[in-house]
């Protein structure tokens, strides 16, 4: 569906946008890609590997309205990658966590909408489900934005999705290459925050195709959860490092001991699918004949049961040691090839 398509990504030169664009361009025939974001220095060593001629690179920040309604300009699709990430930064400079999170994600809304772009997928994080950190509450803000943005497109053909998924294996910033750079480094102990801690487990390359077959099964409104599996942090230290000691270290501020990627809370709204599972939108909308529980590739979904939460901890599929070590060996292989 990309083939002749023109996209942009925000945020486009980190980890997901990287792995994006390498499958958009081995797959498809795109007319354009616009990388968007506020790195020169990173636009010019991603041009050194992406210097495909639809390539475009664009300077700009999504706190920039005008800046992001000149990038959309002929676009079709748009992924929403770019935001501020990091939990204790966030805490600590909470006014630049929201100019960016949630103003950037009104300003993306408002460029699409303007551009009359055909559908746009924002990427979520589980921390938005019940959040206890600002970053968490930043994105649920942020996805209650594009979720509503639907509702008020008017005659306007533009369509808003949301994705949300957990950990990515080996992104920037992660415990895999920060565990990894300990082992490196000739530590002798792992810090663990807590034995019991679990968290969602997927590759970058899983998150990219989750995303690009949203684009053909989304109708606008839906927050798309892909069923992955969890492990236990204890688990990840024996797997990378079965020689070495664990220290517990206490959980960090804003940090939970399970995520949740569908709240009970929404239980009602829930609906599960092969796959992956649907959050319809708690707001009606204008157009209120969608009937989201069959999607647009005819894949059809069913209830919940009322109460039904997904989580890190109660997840049937857990990986063991073994399957972790091969699991994140794929998963950094694929990032080393992009």
């Amino acid at each position: 569906m990309f083939t002749g398509k023109s996209v942009l990504i925000t945020g486009g030169t980190g980890s997901f946008g990287k792995r994006y664009i390498a499958t958009i361009l081995a797959r498809y025939r795109p007319k354009r890609i616009v990388v968007y974001s506020r790195d020169e220095l990173k636009q010019f060593e991603m041009a050194q590997t992406f210097d495909a001629p639809e390539m475009r690179y664009f300077i700009g920040d999504v706190r920039d309205a005008d800046r992001l309604k000149q990038a959309m300009r002929g676009i079709d699709y748009v992924i929403h990658a770019a935001a501020l990430k990091q939990v204790p930064a966030a805490e600590y400079n909470p006014m630049e966590c929201i100019k960016t999170n949630v103003h950037g994600a009104e300003n993306v809304i408002k460029a699409a909408l303007e551009c009359e772009v055909e559908k746009v997928i924002a990427l979520s994080t589980d921390k938005a489900a019940n959040p206890i950190n600002l970053y968490g509450a930043t994105k649920l803000a942020s996805d209650k934005l594009f979720i509503a943005a639907n509702n008020i497109a008017g005659g306007r053909r533009t369509r808003f999705a949301v994705v949300r998924y957990g950990n990515v294996v080996g992104s920037r910033g992660s415990v895999v290459p920060f565990f990894q750079k300990l082992i490196d480094s000739g530590a002798t102990k792992l810090p663990i925050t807590h034995p019991e801690m679990t968290r969602f487990w997927i590759s970058l390359q899983q998150g990219v195709d989750f995303v690009l077959k949203n684009f053909q099964r989304m109708q606008g409104g839906e927050l798309f959860v892909p069923k992955i599996p969890s492990v236990r942090i204890v688990d990840l230290a024996k797997a990378m490092a079965p020689d070495l000691g664990m220290e517990i270290v206490g959980i960090r501020p804003g940090e939970k001991l399970h995520e949740v990627m569908c709240p009970a809370d929404d239980s009602h709204l829930t609906l599960e699918f092969e796959d992956h599972f649907v959050i319809r939108p708690s707001i009606r909308f204008v157009d209120d004949d969608v009937d989201f529980s069959v999607n647009a590739l005819g894949e059809k979904g069913t209830p919940v049961e009322l109460g039904f939460e997904y989580n890190s901890r109660d997840n049937p599929h857990f990986l063991t040691v073994e399957e972790i070590r091969a699991f994140n060996a794929r998963a950094l292989s694929e990032a080393v090839e992009t």
